[in-house]
């Protein structure tokens, strides 16, 4: 299969982009404002062409006719765990992508986002997205997706839009879940915190016998590096883990109670390689990778743009 190229905007700390990358896309460029994860996507790609700017200020013509536009556009705006303001909310970024899109003409369109965005309140703002769209000659969709269906340890729904030009988006189906469960987090985390010898780590692993609730980042104005709201921390508590904040390192030894998770092994629910490293510091490290989206699910979605991107059909022209 021959490589497609993409432009990626809110591209965080490479979780759609590994997800892309597995599908055999070549980021032409990645937009992202935040320091601390254009640090990390740096220090894991240092051949990505990694753009620390703005997207409000970013001009989209000198990529006119890339394969494929994508982003993780901010979930605030339409997240439960937010005033949902919508188009109302100042880091309401969809405007800026639809910008980029009549900017670069891709041939294909991949944005990420909550849940809430399906909510009934934005029912107006969604038709209105989709009409914007298809006047640019696109044919819209968008699926509600649970990270759990691709192999990822936690149930993550997340909402995918994808519009393809209308010449080829005939070929694009979505992906279809996978027919095994994933692991549950005892087994998927059991090395981890039995790295340091800890010896309740077997015990513990088999207590922690199901997936995760959904990974919370929080905001640069709101949360830290804990696990979430109160129901979320009740949830990981039925775990045998303590979310009121995050580790440093894993347990001692002789370590008793309930072990909190470490950055990494957050990245590793969030279907991150365990080579991926995260730059900064807890907080920022622990943010970046709470509000990415699942390598996995990435690629998913990815590979059946791709496959639809790289049909060999011929199309008839009218006459």
């Amino acid at each position: 299969m021959s490589i497609l190229h993409s432009l990626e905007i809110c591209a965080g700390a490479g979780g759609q982009s590994l997800g892309l990358e597995q599908s055999n896309f070549e980021p032409t460029a990645l937009v992202e404002n935040d320091s601390s994860c254009c640090n990390t996507l740096r220090i894991n790609r240092p051949h990505w062409n990694i753009i620390e700017d703005d997207v409000q200020q970013f001009d989209g013509s000198p990529y006119k006719g890339i394969d494929l536009f994508a982003g993780g556009v901010p979930c605030p705006p339409f997240s439960k765990a937010g005033k949902q303001l919508g188009a109302d909310d100042e880091r309401d970024l969809f405007p800026t992508a639809i910008r980029l899109v009549d900017e670069c003409r891709p041939r294909a369109i991949m944005l990420e986002n909550v849940r809430g965005f399906l909510d009934s309140t934005f029912e107006v703002y969604r038709s209105d997205l989709k009409i914007q769209l298809e006047k640019l000659g696109y044919v819209v969709d968008w699926q509600l997706l649970n990270a759990s269906d691709f192999g990822v340890s936690q149930l993550r729904p997340r909402v995918v839009i994808v519009a393809i030009q209308q010449a080829v988006c005939g070929q694009f189906s979505w992906p279809k879940p996978h027919t095994h469960s994933p692991k549950t987090v005892g087994m998927l985390l059991y090395e981890q915190m039995a790295f340091k010898g800890w010896q309740r780590a077997q015990e513990w692993s088999l207590y922690a016998n199901d997936i995760a609730p959904t990974i919370v980042g929080g905001s640069k104005k709101h949360g830290g590096p804990d696990l979430g709201p109160t129901r979320a921390k009740r949830a990981w508590a039925k775990l045998g883990v303590d979310g009121m904040g995050i580790a440093n390192e894993a347990p001692d030894r002789d370590f008793v109670g309930m072990p909190k998770l470490t950055v990494p092994m957050v990245a590793r629910i969030q279907g991150f390689p365990e080579t991926w490293q995260f730059t900064g510091k807890k907080t920022p490290a622990y943010r970046q990778v709470g509000n990415a989206f699942p390598p996995p699910v990435a690629q998913a979605v990815a590979k059946q743009i791709a496959k639809c991107l790289t049909h060999k059909t011929i199309f008839a022209v009218a006459s």
